[in-house]
């Protein structure tokens, strides 16, 4: 079971990833990884230095519709996401491999 599950490619962090001096990217990791487990699988997988990491766990959203058989409620699910922050100079490249 790998700690990194898949980037964030949003635009607000496609912009935080183009900052001159503090760039930004966001993992969606595993729930049980600790900040040290990122830090060390991203340092690994990426070769850079993690200046800083933040945590935070996402509370899947409530959704719901009608449709012809009835009501119907879900549940998108939780996951864990952490933002990082590379020294400066530093950055991934995320399609190298394409």
């Amino acid at each position: 079971m790998s700690i990194l599950k898949k980037p964030i490619n949003t635009e607000k962090m496609t912009q935080l990833g183009e900052l001159k001096d503090h760039k930004q990217y966001a993992f969606v990791v595993d729930k049980n990884a600790s900040k040290a487990q990122i830090r060390s699988a991203i340092e690994a997988m990426y070769t850079v230095n993690v200046d800083s990491l933040r945590t935070v766990n996402v509370r899947g959203k409530k959704r719901s519709r009608f449709s012809k058989s009835g009501f119907i409620e879900g549940k998108s699910p939780n996951y864990k996401k952490a933002v990082v922050t590379l020294a400066s100079g530093q950055s991934i490249d995320f399609y190298k491999n394409i």
